[in-house]
């Protein structure tokens, strides 16, 4: 009887500290995929941002065909004085109809939905369009869909700050 006591203890103290060591695995993992969720997110975001200001040298550089190779074939693009697709941005850009000279980027946020990326950037910005030097406060909203590896950029809209 004693026997059959011990034994049946045995079990339940033995079921107990199994039932212990996967709660503290599960959790210990569910905190080391948090951690590396986190990590992922503040890479994506430090990528995007850095993806942002390749393109704004890019632009000063007038470098049409490496702006092309960023820009997703359905890229949409809205300015002060209107709006078009890739190749129409990528003609002004060659030609030289807007150079983007500088951005002084003063500010910027990244959030993410699912593959895409929206970057805020508030931004003064040095640029010649139809042979007049310009500067203007700028609030710039980028959107990146990532397709497969690689990040393209779906549109580039120009919001003139007031008061600035």
């Amino acid at each position: 009887m004693f026997h059959s006591k011990l034994v049946n203890t045995w079990m339940k103290v033995s079921i107990l500290g199994l039932c212990f060591l996967l709660v503290s695995t599960s959790e210990g993992f569910a905190q080391k995929k948090a951690s590396a969720s986190k990590t992922n997110s503040l890479n994506s975001e430090q990528e995007i941002i850095s993806l942002s200001k390749k393109k704004w040298q890019w632009m000063a550089d007038k470098k049409a065909d490496t702006l092309a190779a960023l820009f997703h074939e359905n890229a949409m693009f809205v300015h002060m004085g209107g709006s078009w697709g890739k190749e129409q941005e990528v003609n002004i850009i060659r030609s030289g109809g807007i150079h983007y000279k500088h951005a002084e980027i003063q500010d910027t946020s990244v959030k993410f939905i699912g593959n895409t990326a929206i970057l805020l950037s508030k931004i003064r910005l040095l640029a010649v369009v139809g042979g007049n030097e310009v500067t203007n406060p700028f609030m710039v909203t980028e959107v990146y869909v990532k397709e497969g590896n690689k990040w393209s950029l779906g549109s580039l809209s120009f919001t003139r700050l007031m008061g600035d």
